[in-house]
């Protein structure tokens, strides 16, 4: 197994995030079934520099990302922030005072390799160590409800058909003391 290193993303690291943001994006889209979503992909994609740039701007305290590396290439990341406006509108607030865990990616040569467990833990790590509680996460995407289903259990909130016929939306509130890995 290539060794994996973990940390905070410096301002050099910018440029390749946005292009690994591109690439992990688009093929998440694409093995969903969903590649000719072109405005909601480069909407994403723009969230995801917006969020990475508030980072860089408030030093991780408005938003705060790792980043994993294998060979000086960025193959992974995960941030935590507030809620998102969809958490809170789909919870009717209930878990708006939450901090969210976001921004799971995974270089598509690097999947299944346990990065992104990696990264998780080390963030969790993180937040206990802040004094945070409890998260909460979410998806639309099949293949991730899948994986957070297998470690976490059925979603705290399940939206059927939010993205259209078959297509969910789950949302999972986790104390952070219940996870070890």
């Amino acid at each position: 197994m290539q060794k994996v290193e973990i940390r905070r993303p410096r301002t050099d690291d910018m440029a390749e995030l946005h292009t690994f943001f591109r690439i992990v994006i688009t093929d998440t889209f694409e093995r969903e079934g969903l590649a000719g979503l072109i405005g909601d992909i480069e909407a994403e994609i723009n969230s995801k520099k917006r969020y990475l740039q508030l980072d860089m701007d408030s030093k991780g305290e408005k938003r705060y990302f790792l980043i994993a590396l294998a060979e000086n290439k960025i193959i992974g990341t995960i941030e935590y922030g507030p809620a998102s406006k969809l958490i809170q509108d789909c919870t009717n607030g209930k878990l708006g005072n939450l901090v969210e865990v976001g921004t799971v990616f995974v270089h598509p040569d690097h999947q299944r390799q346990g990065i992104g467990n990696k990264l998780l833990a080390e963030l969790i790590h993180t937040l206990k160590a802040r004094g945070i509680v409890e998260f909460c996460l979410d998806s639309g995407f099949k293949n991730a409800q899948t994986i957070w289903k297998k470690k976490y259990g059925e979603p705290n909130y399940l939206l059927r058909d939010y993205w259209g016929q078959g297509q969910d939306h789950m949302i999972w509130k986790i104390l952070t003391r219940g996870v070890y890995f």
